[in-house]
């Protein structure tokens, strides 16, 4: 058993979990995604969706007074999601639930979430906050949102045209992001931690999209969330094409370091993104971070 499933959490359960619904989404007439479904609106233009939450980064947030950064994570988690599929965010839906809302914790939350939102040009339409005494202990809260954008049929991003001698390009991470945080709390237990190295906030991938994007032929896009690259590059490559990763091509931020001491590096490589927290697939790299080849 990993240290991770030691933790409380499966990938593997969580991967089957998908592939279990896939056939009830599929007769609904919905198309599932890498990262966001996507819904025809018209012969030109497709809605893309995603719905997400923070998980338990929540936990070491709320211990840290750092709620306004758990609502910037999950405004960009979502978009984030959206953005792989060459859509631009519309709009943002969030959902806050406890066992006894707290006012300041949801209005840190929301407007931690709004910053992203403004940031990226996408419009908070609401949302919904319940009180749940019973499904939630003394104390807990939850914090999860749904994005919804609009792409254009000729600029649909699906991996579908991704061959072997293409590039992957990484994009930085600021950190952790927001996942892999299971073992991360089983490491902290109660102790004091350093909030800075943990909780950067999840990094917003709008502009270094769109501007790679006027340069070069995108062919792919992923976003590295749990799973790591491993585990989510391959979402977005069609069937007999693999990624083959350069794992000493970038420099790990400190917060990996410090995980390396308490985590194999093959766990590691499966659960964190270790640095690269989005990737694209283009032929022509030019100056920008190669990472690895498609073959």
């Amino acid at each position: 058993m990993s240290f991770y499933e030691a933790a409380g959490v499966s990938l593997g359960k969580a991967e089957a979990i998908v592939e279990r619904l896939r056939a009830a989404v599929a007769s609904t007439g919905g198309q599932v995604g890498g990262f966001a479904g996507l819904y025809p609106l018209d012969e030109e233009r497709l809605l893309a969706a995603t719905t997400d939450g923070v998980g338990t980064k929540l936990i070491l947030s709320r211990r840290a007074g750092r709620l306004y950064d758990a609502g910037r994570d999950l405004a960009a988690h979502c978009i984030d999601d959206v953005l792989t599929t060459g859509a631009e965010p519309l709009f943002f839906l969030d959902y806050v639930a406890s066992d006894s809302l707290d006012l300041e914790d949801v209005a840190q939350l929301v407007e931690g979430a709004a910053a992203v939102c403004r940031e990226a040009g996408c419009a908070i339409l609401g949302g919904e906050t319940a009180e749940l005494p019973g499904i939630y202990r003394e104390g807990e809260l939850d914090f999860a949102g749904t994005c919804v954008g609009l792409v254009r049929r000729g600029d649909l991003i699906d991996g579908s045209r991704c061959a072997p001698g293409d590039v992957l390009l990484g994009l930085a991470s600021s950190g952790l992001h927001t996942n892999g945080f299971t073992l991360v709390r089983r490491l902290v237990g109660e102790h004091d931690f350093d909030a800075d190295l943990l909780l950067a906030p999840h990094r917003l991938y709008v502009e270094e999209v769109r501007e790679l994007r006027t340069r070069a032929d995108v062919k792919a896009l992923a976003h590295v969330t749990g799973g790591g690259i491993l585990g989510n590059v391959p979402r977005v490559l069609p069937a007999g094409v693999v990624a083959e990763i350069d794992w000493e091509s970038w420099e790990r931020p400190p917060v990996f370091e410090w995980l390396a001491r308490h985590v194999e590096e093959e766990e590691l490589r499966r659960v964190f993104n270790l640095g690269i927290g989005y990737c694209a697939v283009v032929a022509d790299p030019g100056e920008r971070l190669v990472i690895g080849r498609i073959a």
